[in-house]
């Protein structure tokens, strides 16, 4: 899968222009989804020029790097690409401003690997939230039919 990730708000806490303390786990789990399961990152950011480059230098410090940076590929260029568009071709989104907001990273890295949607998730969520809070009844309790 090809898979577009915003930075702001997404891998760092959003304090644009700056950049904020990477998202707990963000870093760790797109390399897992790069190197393990062999999805191309696109980096989808607003961010342009110098602002752009020192996000892609975090990431690239951290031992991220992407396949492409807000473009479809590498060697894209808006001169030498007739049909170039700042629409990204990509088979998923990540990016704090989902309708739903960002769920955390274990969470996304499980709808990625499992091909779950955002229902799938909450309907599993719900489940094991459900199948947690049904404690086993305790000797009392099973005597007296409680």
């Amino acid at each position: 899968m090809t898979i577009a990730v915003d930075f702001d708000g997404t891998i760092v806490e959003h304090r644009y222009p700056a950049i904020g303390r990477e998202i707990p786990f963000a870093i760790e789990t797109l390399k897992k989804l790069q190197q393990v399961h062999h999805h191309r990152l696109i980096l989808w950011s607003v961010r342009e020029g110098e602002l752009l480059e020192e996000a892609v230098n975090f990431c690239r410090e951290r031992g991220l790097e992407f396949y492409a940076v807000n473009r479809d590929y590498p060697e894209e260029e808006e001169g030498n690409n007739a049909h170039f568009s700042r629409k990204l071709k990509a088979d998923l989104f990540i990016d704090d401003r989902n309708l739903g907001g960002l769920p955390d990273w274990g969470s996304i890295y499980e709808m990625v690997t499992k091909k779950w949607s955002y229902e799938d998730w909450m309907r599993e969520s719900e489940r094991d939230e459900e199948a947690y809070s049904e404690k086993p009844k305790g000797f009392l309790a099973r005597l007296l039919g409680k």
